[in-house]
């Protein structure tokens, strides 16, 4: 007999309606009877990770890819490990609901010393705790679930930020009745006296300029201003850029796309057009210190525009209650009446080479570059890998997934299993190092279960190489220890599943490369490179790093 519809039903149709259908997380006792429901759901289906972190690391690749995501863990114990992954997607503005399976409202209200608590009759301190890493955030119970699931997900979706629901399991199994109408999840119009007083001023300051650049990042992604920054720049040609978190957010391939900003560790060219220019569009960017090689960026209040999810900024003067969305189309369509500068001459870039000899980090990328293919979805960990992956030059249609801000190393694995997922149409590779993934390597048995493909280039540089960069380039807490990485996958799954590599000359990664246009298997191709190598890019940013930290 099938079992009337409840709140772990209604909840589940909510997620479905924003497009989330894969749940990921770890079973624990106090959320097994909702997993039920989620195994009878015809439209989400669970995905089991190998611990609590590892799921919020690939709820947050997920929803990176698919626009939203969600993780259940169990109380305590479960959602303490989640904890950091969550504080990931906070810091980076990536929508992850949190469902938390907690002990029977009886048992909380009695305060009985149950298990996974700190044996206080406490049942609050992790909501408090995860308080500060959620948009919104509800303790459900039988009256107020459903009116809950509906506020936390609309406040999760809109601010683009993780929202924490903590589920008791008798209030799972409590009647609802289903889901009506979908979320409400349009802004409030902004203000036509705002919109007309920054068209006023935007207007003033852009017919007074006659270079005129832009440079977007990570907070454009977020919030689903690509098609319409795209359009902008295929109508109105300008120079423009993006920092790292924002590569793929425009098409590189086009004229005008000048390439990735990095303020003091950019290009003479790129920082001279981003920053030079008589006026310089911000859509979205934060000036974090790992995007900036240590805020070394260059610019004067009075001759930028900013554009931010809280207002936006036209010299010195703020405008708060104004859209992305509306500012954006506002400035699109003042570019569309004036005229500026013809695009500048962007220098010849270097001929193609066929690379010989040992693998360098230079040779690596050169030839990365060369494979990579248009709609190819790149996951870089922090590190060695983030930062060489800022000198490639995407193609059309190619993304790059990175954690630069939040910067937790291994995240990118467990990403890679989340953005495979929601993609599962697209090539997906992860470039990660060696110190990054035994952090968190199980999650290529999952990977093996559900028969995902990725293709994994693990840098085997001997070592935590970003942080030797950044001080104790010969200390041995900078060393790990080193395994066999061919044979991990055969540890991990009892079936023939995966395909492994070892390569140490450019020729073979080549070959290897070549051969995994069209993976049908995962594959992991273990990249030895030597200790202290380290990207141009990289150098830059760990001098900065190092002096700031010795204060």
């Amino acid at each position: 007999m099938q079992n009337p519809y409840s709140v772990a039903d209604y909840l589940l149709d909510r997620l479905a309606g924003c497009g989330i259908e894969h749940l990921f997380g770890v079973p624990g006792d106090y959320n097994l009877q909702f997993l039920d429901h989620v195994i009878d759901h015809p439209a989400v289906r669970w995905v089991g990770c190998a611990n609590e972190l590892n799921a919020a690391y690939a709820a947050d690749g997920y929803a990176r890819v698919a626009g939203a995501g969600a993780l259940l863990t169990t109380f305590g114990v479960g959602e303490l490990s989640a904890i950091n992954g969550l504080a990931g997607s906070y810091a980076e503005y990536v929508p992850v609901l949190h469902i938390v399976g907690a002990p029977c409202s009886g048992a909380q209200r009695r305060g009985e010393l149950m298990h996974h608590t700190l044996g206080d009759g406490d049942f609050q301190h992790f909501y408090r705790m995860s308080q500060a890493i959620s948009a919104a955030s509800a303790v459900l119970d039988e009256h107020n679930a459903c009116y809950e699931i509906d506020r936390v997900m609309q406040i999760m979706l809109t601010s683009r930020r993780p929202g924490y629901l903590m589920l008791p399991a008798d209030v799972a199994k409590r009647p609802a009745f289903p889901p009506t109408r979908a979320l409400s999840l349009t802004l409030p119009e902004s203000q036509e006296s705002v919109v007309t007083a920054f068209r006023y001023q935007a207007r003033k300051m852009l017919m007074n300029s006659s270079r005129v650049a832009l440079l977007a990042d990570f907070l454009a992604w977020r919030f689903d201003l690509q098609p319409i920054l795209q359009r902008w720049m295929a109508e109105t040609p300008m120079p423009h850029a993006t920092l790292l978190m924002g590569k793929g957010l425009f098409d590189e391939q086009q004229p005008g796309f000048v390439g990735t900003y990095s303020a003091g560790a950019s290009s003479e060219y790129v920082r001279e057009i981003i920053e030079g220019a008589d006026t310089t569009i911000c859509v979205g960017t934060r000036f974090v210190d790992t995007l900036t090689a240590g805020f070394t960026q260059q610019f004067a209040a009075q001759r930028t525009i900013d554009i931010q999810p809280q207002g936006a900024r036209v010299g010195q003067t703020w405008f708060s209650g104004l859209s992305m969305e509306q500012a954006v189309t506002t400035l699109r369509e003042l570019c569309l009446e004036l005229s500026f500068a013809p695009l500048p001459v962007k220098p010849a870039g270097e001929s193609a080479r066929d690379e010989k000899g040992p693998l360098t980090q230079e040779n690596f990328w050169h030839t990365v570059q060369q494979a990579l293919q248009p709609g190819d979805i790149l996951v870089a960990d922090q590190g060695t890998a983030a930062f060489g992956a800022a000198s490639l030059s995407l193609p059309t249609g190619a993304e790059l997934l990175v954690q630069p801000l939040w910067g937790s190393i291994g995240y990118a694995l467990p990403a890679t299993f989340g953005a495979q997922l929601a993609a599962p149409g697209r090539r997906v590779i992860l470039i990660t190092g060696d110190g990054a993934a035994q952090l968190t390597i199980q999650e290529i048995g999952s990977m093996l279960r559900e028969a995902l493909s990725p293709v994994i280039l693990l840098l085997n540089n001997d070592g935590y190489t970003v942080e030797r960069a950044i001080h104790g380039e010969t200390q041995r807490y900078n060393d790990i220890a080193p395994w066999n990485w061919t044979q991990i996958p055969r540890a991990f799954s009892l079936k023939e599943g995966a395909a492994c590599w070892q390569v140490s000359q450019a020729i073979q990664l080549k070959e290897v490369l070549a051969r995994l246009s069209q993976p049908q298997r995962l594959s992991l191709v273990e990249v030895i490179l030597p200790k202290a190598d380290v990207p141009a890019l990289l150098r830059a940013v760990t001098r900065a790093l190092e002096s700031r930290n010795s204060g």
